[in-house]
């Protein structure tokens, strides 16, 4: 995460000089702001809706529709194990159980010291080797238990 926050207005103001104002373009300034920030404030969407001239509720509803896009603070660390039924077929359930013992916090909960958000996501294309997560941007498949508590010790 960034340790000075950049002003929205300037943060937004260069996400559409890169991408511009053209409605297709909102999830790509979504986007970048997010990289930036980690989070997408109210501030920042306000920001947005008024350089794209649409209304603050409609680019929320857009960045409230993607899982990967955070509106709500989250932990340094983003944990999301997929929710999908060949997931759970395979496991899931007992990594779930591991990981809220190693973090000591229940599925949807962030650490208290904000170093870790432990999700649950929809697919993330790794089916055939689940049960499978992300930590941040880096995948993690065929788990167990043990693979998982290690993916986390490797994150602190």
């Amino acid at each position: 995460m960034s340790q000075c926050p950049i002003d929205p207005k300037v943060l937004v103001t260069e996400a559409v000089k890169k991408f511009g104002t053209k409605r297709e373009a909102l999830l790509a300034v979504l986007q970048y702001v997010y990289s930036k920030e980690h989070k997408l404030s109210k501030e920042v969407m306000q920001h947005i809706a008024a350089a794209f001239d649409l209304s603050s509720a409609d680019v929320y509803g857009t960045a409230s529709f993607y899982s990967f896009l955070e509106i709500e603070e989250k932990g340094q660390n983003i944990i999301r194990l997929c929710k999908t039924i060949s997931c759970d077929l395979k496991g899931k359930q007992k990594i779930v159980s591991a990981i809220e013992n190693k973090l000591k916090i229940k599925l949807g909960e962030t650490t208290p010291d904000k170093k870790f958000s432990f999700l649950e996501t929809n697919c993330l294309g790794w089916c055939h080797k689940g049960p499978s997560m992300l930590i941040n941007d880096k995948v993690y498949t065929d788990l167990t238990p043990e693979k998982a508590v290690q993916a986390i010790d490797e994150n602190l």
